[in-house]
Order: structure tokens, then C-alpha cells, then sequence
């Protein structure tokens, strides 16, 4: 779970001071996860490494 998109979001969001189920961390963990992923992205058929993230 570490290093994940998810996990580096969540520690995004609970370092600059949301609670983990409040409205406002909720709308910073799927910005996060969106920008992130956007980061990511990679071509069609490509799966990233756990390593390389």
C-alpha cells in the first residue's frame, strides 16, 4: 500500500491538516489521486512498477 498514488495522497492531504472524512479531505484525496494519475499516466498497455512510483 506505501507508495502508492493513494497512500501519497492521503499523506498530501492529513500533513497540510484535513481529517480523513471530512468534507474538505475528501475533495483534496481525489484531486490528489487525479493529479497523481494524470502524472502517471502512461500509454495504453504500459503497468508501472510499484519501484518506479
Amino acid at each position: 500500500m506505501w507508495g502508492s498514488i493513494e497512500s501519497a495522497a492521503q499523506d498530501d492531504c492529513t500533513s497540510i491538516g484535513w481529517q480523513i472524512g471530512s468534507k474538505g479531505y475528501n475533495e483534496c484525496f481525489k484531486a490528489r489521486v487525479y493529479e497523481r494519475k494524470s502524472d502517471y499516466s502512461l500509454p495504453p498497455g504500459e503497468q508501472p512498477s510499484p519501484s518506479a512510483i
